[in-house]
């Protein structure tokens, strides 16, 4: 056979065993690839299975602690519940004893008085002696004949004033609630006669503070009302009593209601004005508007609604600035 013949033939068994060597490479290395991957994965899963079972613990742990948190939440609104309860009860209970305290104090000084504007330092070493001979002289021999029996009488409890200053009021107990009564009586008849060493002086009623500051409130009204031509009276603790020109009475029992009467008794004076009277000029005109505004104003704070005042009546305000308004006429 030719030498070219027998190379011929020897090619395709080369080539198949060159194949076959291939394969099993290949295919080893296949193995090889998936027992890694396999072993890689097998890592990976068993990681991801330790960390799914460690939020499993924590979700379980988390439920645990909300479950517990529920409990104490119901547990702590129960407890605030009772505590509310409680605290109404005992703020219901605390102002059932202000007022019995307030009371209490308050007719512990129904037999006193106090006299504003007596010189400090005049009573001496026996204020009671002195006060219980001084009040016959200041009030005359006719209200008081003789001098009355006084249980205690002192200076209030505030540091001595400087030379100058107002001095301390004298506060006054008597023995006998009638005397005082009548001493408290007569010093309002002789209000503007009231003078010691030729200074005025003034008898008032001993208060408690909380009294004091209800009755205080009905000042700027009362003023008003006098202006009007009423003759409102405070009665104990802190009631309006209105007497009209007729005779006629009225009771208020708030500050607030008051102020209401006032403004209507306004409103009905500025009408009878404009019916009964004549035209009015043009400066008259302005300034009844402006009362009228005021009038406005005190019935929006009322309501607490200042701002929608403003809101409202500020244009026709910055109107009215623009005109040419004389002196306010005399009514």
């Amino acid at each position: 056979m030719p030498a070219k013949q027998v190379k011929k033939d020897s090619l395709p068994t080369e080539k198949v065993a060159t194949s076959d060597v291939s394969m099993e490479a290949l295919t080893s290395l296949l193995e090889s690839h998936k027992v890694s991957l396999s072993t890689e994965f097998k890592t990976v899963i068993a990681a991801f299975e330790s960390k799914i079972d460690l939020v499993h613990a924590t979700i379980s742990d988390h439920g645990q602690r909300i479950t517990s948190l529920e409990s104490n939440a119901d547990l702590v609104d129960g407890r605030v519940s009772t505590l509310e309860a409680t605290c109404a009860e005992l703020a219901a209970s605390n102002a059932k004893l202000r007022a019995k305290t307030a009371d209490l104090e308050a007719r512990s000084r129904r037999n006193n008085i106090r006299i504003i504007g007596l010189p400090e330092s005049i009573e001496g070493p026996r204020p009671t002696a002195l006060f219980s001979d001084l009040l016959p002289q200041l009030l005359g021999d006719q209200i008081l004949p003789t001098s009355p029996e006084l249980i205690r009488a002192h200076r209030s409890l505030a540091a001595k004033p400087k030379p100058g200053e107002r001095p301390r009021p004298v506060i006054i107990r008597f023995h006998n609630f009638q005397t005082k009564e009548r001493v408290i009586r007569e010093a309002r008849k002789m209000r503007a006669d009231l003078r010691y060493e030729g200074k005025p002086i003034a008898f008032y009623e001993d208060y408690i503070p909380e009294v004091v500051m209800q009755r205080a409130l009905y000042r700027e009204v009362m003023a008003q009302l006098y202006k009007l031509g009423l003759r409102p009276a405070l009665q104990y603790p802190a009631k309006l009593m209105i007497t009209a020109e007729n005779g006629d009475k009225v009771r208020l029992s708030s500050v607030e209601e008051a102020k209401r009467y006032l403004a209507a008794k306004q409103r009905r004076l500025i009408l009878l004005k404009w019916i009964y009277s004549s035209p009015p000029t043009h400066n008259r005109w302005i300034h009844e508007i402006l009362y009228c505004v005021r009038l406005e104003r005190i019935r929006f704070s009322l309501r607490g609604a200042l701002s929608t005042f403003h809101d409202t009546l500020q244009p026709f305000l910055d109107h009215i600035d623009t005109l040419t308004i004389g002196e306010e006429p005399n009514t």
